[in-house]
């Protein structure tokens, strides 16, 4: 009856990672962390599970001599974060 929901994205910080991510394609490190207002070791070790699990491409550079970190949803994620919405609505019957 009830579908699975995808323990990667069940996470509050990671879905709210994909969901600025789905909207903007791109982000760098510091934009994601203001809009989710998550402390940046928090948000590294949440970052680093959706890489891991190929929900996202992360780049690491150099801007002005700091280190810049740019965050990328790839079509994996994409699917991932639709059927994750998919199943969630049919929890609240609209399927």
């Amino acid at each position: 009856m009830f579908k699975d929901l995808d323990p990667i994205l069940h996470s509050q910080l990671r879905l709210a990672v994909m969901s600025l991510l789905i909207s903007v394609k791109e982000a760098e490190f510091t934009f994601i962390r203001e809009k989710t207002n998550a402390s940046a070791g928090n948000l590294s070790v949440q970052i680093q599970k959706l890489k891991e699990a190929g929900y996202i491409e992360v780049t690491k550079q150099f801007k002005d001599n700091y280190p810049l970190t740019i965050c990328k949803i790839s079509k994996k994620g994409i699917r991932a974060f639709e059927v994750y919405v998919g199943n969630l609505q049919s929890y609240l019957g609209k399927e």
